[in-house]
């Protein structure tokens, strides 16, 4: 047990995307039932408290995403015990600000140095799930703003599943284009831009950053070993 904490407190970036991978298999199982949703309800708290966790190690302030974990969490408690639609886009919203300011606070903890630790690598991954989770979670609010905004083959007139809104996220970050929820809302087209513009703009800029860093870390090395030529020569 000491070893897990320990490693937690390491490696956070890399429990939260272990995480937030595996309750992807998790979640297809737990949206019919009431005991399906509690598990649910029980997956988003851990997420939640190590999305705070791997906050804490940034330059972020920590407490904001405190007071943004404390009210989303009592909601998810309170959603187990059965469905509150009254609840349901306030939730959305709070879980939304959450996991984008966890998104911005790995950003910069990724950026507040030249050096790329193994943690920061496991950033890159956590930071493109967070950012899914944030969009879906967002689209999760727009749907309880505006009922009908996305529609789907399967059927269409019904709310779609935080599931299709999740896989909606992730297409659309990612830029593939393979989902099968459509946004028919303008509002909620607008956000499916926004999101495909936010994927391009990280995924850029991640790759750019990695290849800087990796490009002056082997012109430093190479930099030392003509170094330890000259002195070997004059020597």
């Amino acid at each position: 047990m000491v070893s897990v904490v320990g490693f937690t407190k390491r490696q956070p970036s890399a429990v939260l995307l272990a995480v937030q991978l595996a309750s992807l298999l998790v979640y297809p199982f737990t949206e019919d039932t009431v005991a399906g949703r509690a598990v649910f309800s029980a997956i988003g708290i851990v997420v939640l408290a190590l999305a705070v966790w791997a906050t804490a190690g940034s330059p972020a302030w920590t407490w904001v995403s405190v007071v943004l974990a404390v009210p989303a969490t009592g909601i998810l408690l309170v959603d187990a015990f059965g469905e509150v639609s009254s609840l349901v886009g306030w939730s959305e919203g709070l879980l939304a600000l959450l996991y984008f300011y966890t998104a911005w606070s790995l950003l910069a903890y990724m950026l507040a140095d030249d050096r790329i630790t193994r943690d920061e690598l496991f950033a890159v991954g956590a930071t493109f799930t967070v950012v899914a989770w944030g969009f879906a979670h967002l689209y999760g609010w727009c749907q309880a703003l505006f009922p009908g905004c996305f529609t789907a083959a399967v059927d269409p007139d019904e709310p779609r599943s935080w599931i299709e809104l999740l896989s909606l996220s992730f297409t659309t970050l990612s830029s593939v284009g393979l989902g099968d929820v459509i946004p028919v809302h303008p509002f909620a087209r607008a956000l499916v831009m926004l999101e495909q513009v936010a994927g391009l703009g990280y995924i850029a800029m991640v790759v750019s950053r990695l290849v800087t860093l990796l490009a002056s870390r082997d012109a430093g090395r190479q930099a030392a070993r003509a170094a330890d030529v000259d002195d070997g020569d004059n020597g």
